[in-house]
């Protein structure tokens, strides 16, 4: 029948979809822990990126510096962290570790969303006497928020897939499928397993997009995205001078 139909076969057996190790209990570990670590990232690198993206000084430095956290491999930090004395307190050091590999996305996206927002939009909007806060939340913003839903759908996705590291250390998540399978010698689990963390990382990033899509402010005050046809909010356009005629 070949490993791929003896995976299916698998996956199509009830009795490994219910329990402590069952996929539906590993799934909502695998989860939990996404989406923990993606909303430190995010609490951490996005006031960061808008803020230095709205000033437009440092920016640069900050996102070389997450950038070369890319080149260490997340496996190598998760070891670091083991070994340290964090290492005795049970998931922290699998949600450091990615937590740092999923922040330079965020970072980088946001940055250059912010900093790289139509010149013309932000200096219109400078002249209606806007504050810097009501720039950013009003104008820059809306213009990065495409850009700021990428860096934070490609750090899910990469965090999902991840995620599976969570099982050397002996947490959970859908890894833990997959280290069994190993353990077992049990090559069609490993398949899949491999095949749920491939599956919910299309899932993910598909409902990322469709999040991106329905809370484009963009996009929801013009009908289209497009740079062009924004409009400041009415309490602070400018008001246009009426011709009287005799």
């Amino acid at each position: 029948m070949g490993v791929v139909g003896e995976a299916w076969t698998w996956l199509a057996t009830g009795s490994h979809w219910s329990g402590t190790d069952g996929v539906w209990h590993r799934l909502s570990q695998h989860l939990y822990l996404t989406f923990v670590c993606l909303a430190i990232a995010c609490a951490v690198a996005l006031p960061v990126a808008v803020l230095l993206g709205h000033l437009g000084k440092g920016g640069a430095i900050a996102v070389n510096i997450s950038n070369a956290g890319r080149a260490v491999p997340t496996f190598a930090v998760l070891v670091l962290l083991l070994l340290s004395p964090l290492g005795s307190h049970g998931q922290w050091p699998t949600i450091i570790a990615l937590v740092l590999f999923a922040i330079p996305p965020v970072l980088t996206n946001a940055y250059v969303g912010v900093s790289e927002a139509d010149r013309e939009i932000v200096q219109a909007a400078r002249g209606m006497g806007m504050t810097g806060g009501q720039l950013i939340r009003r104008v820059e913003l809306p213009l990065a928020f495409p850009l700021i839903m990428t860096g934070v759908r490609t750090a899910a996705v990469q965090v999902v897939a991840t995620a599976t590291l969570a099982a050397l250390p002996g947490g959970g998540g859908l890894g833990r499928i997959i280290t069994a399978g190993f353990r077992l010698t049990d090559t069609p689990q490993v398949v899949a397993g491999a095949v749920l963390v491939a599956g919910l990382a299309l899932l993910v990033e598909g409902a990322f997009v469709l999040l991106g899509l329905a809370f484009d402010p963009m996009r929801r005050r013009t009908g289209r995205r497009s740079p062009s046809s924004y409009r400041p909010p009415a309490d602070q356009a400018p008001k246009s001078p009426v011709l009287k005629t005799r």
